[in-house]
């Protein structure tokens, strides 16, 4: 008889909204059966092109993956579109309205739309957003656009998932030395100026090609190029998807997609082995004798090492 996440998992299959919106949030806050869910999908993961849409606020972002995902229904293909928030710690946060306003313009099937912001996930946000990714892959979606709202750390950590990384800036914002100083650069594998009609369009091509100068210059190297969009009119947009195309071929044939592939692979066990192993320690020692540990820690009576030596003997 099959257990109840695995008749959810069968519903989400079938195309039901609702099941699917309920499998991912039991991926999404590692819920009885996340496990189950992952055992039984993970073979059917690695087809979907992920593509990562970060930038800082303002860049019109939204609106931009509005755009792509027109295009990518457009040749036929099922798109899910995952926005992260880790700055509200509600459901959707700041990015709601705009998930709103995005369902409004794809009333159809083959598009699937999902907010996530820190609620104190489990392992945390970037390890929840490859579950939902992951599992959006399994089922079928052959585009998978991951949008963050800002450049902290936390939204290149999230970026890491993705294949494909664009990053989205405008004329204007003086954000070319901010996105280096947060690591975006290294991450990101197309640059979009959006809003390329705006004064100042040439200025932060030429700043962001210096900066790019700066990066790896080997021969085998792959150097993001810089796409030109108008979200609102389109311009530029099969340009944008051309770019992220040509740099999933360049992935492919080049092994860098694999040696990504395997990266995230390694983390993911890292994590879980972590997760388990403070579990097992938690379950074996208690909550009360973790706390007293703590607070002989704290009033200085004990050092961290020999407070864990403590627990383990």
């Amino acid at each position: 008889m099959a257990s109840k996440a695995i008749e959810l998992l069968a519903r989400a299959r079938s195309g039901d909204a609702h099941a699917i919106a309920r499998t991912l949030s039991m991926l999404e806050n590692d819920e009885a059966g996340a496990a189950e869910l992952v055992r039984a999908t993970h073979r059917d993961t690695g087809k979907a092109e992920m593509i990562g849409v970060t930038g800082p606020p303002g860049g019109g972002k939204s609106t931009l993956v509005s755009a792509l995902v027109g295009a990518y229904r457009a040749r036929g293909d099922r798109v899910a579109v995952v926005a992260v928030d880790p700055s509200s710690p509600f459901s959707g946060g700041a990015i709601l309205g705009d998930r709103i306003r995005m369902r409004e313009r794809f009333l159809d099937e083959g598009v699937f739309i999902r907010s996530m912001a820190s609620r104190g996930h489990s392992g945390g946000l970037a390890r929840a957003t490859k579950r939902v990714v992951d599992m959006l892959d399994a089922l079928g979606y052959g585009v998978v656009i991951v949008e963050t709202v800002g450049v902290g750390q936390e939204e290149v950590d999230v970026m890491r998932v993705a294949d494909t990384v664009c990053l989205v800036t405008v004329p204007g914002l003086g954000d070319g030395i901010q996105a280096i100083k947060a690591g975006v650069l290294e991450v990101a594998d197309v640059i979009v100026v959006n809003k390329a009609d705006r004064p100042g369009a040439d200025e932060t091509v030429r700043d962001l090609t210096l900066a790019l100068s700066l990066g790896p210059n080997t021969p085998d190297a792959w150097r993001p190029p810089i796409v030109r969009t108008n979200a609102i009119t389109e311009e530029g947009l099969d340009g944008l998807v051309a770019a992220v195309a040509k740099h999933g071929e360049w992935a492919r044939s080049s092994g860098a997609a694999e040696r990504r592939s395997t990266a995230a692979a390694r983390a993911e066990i890292e994590a879980l082995a972590r997760e388990t192993l403070y579990r097992r320690l938690l379950s074996r020692v208690g909550e009360d004798r973790l706390d007293q540990a703590a607070t002989a820690v704290a009033r200085r009576q004990r050092d961290p090492y020999s407070a864990l030596e403590d627990l383990l003997s």
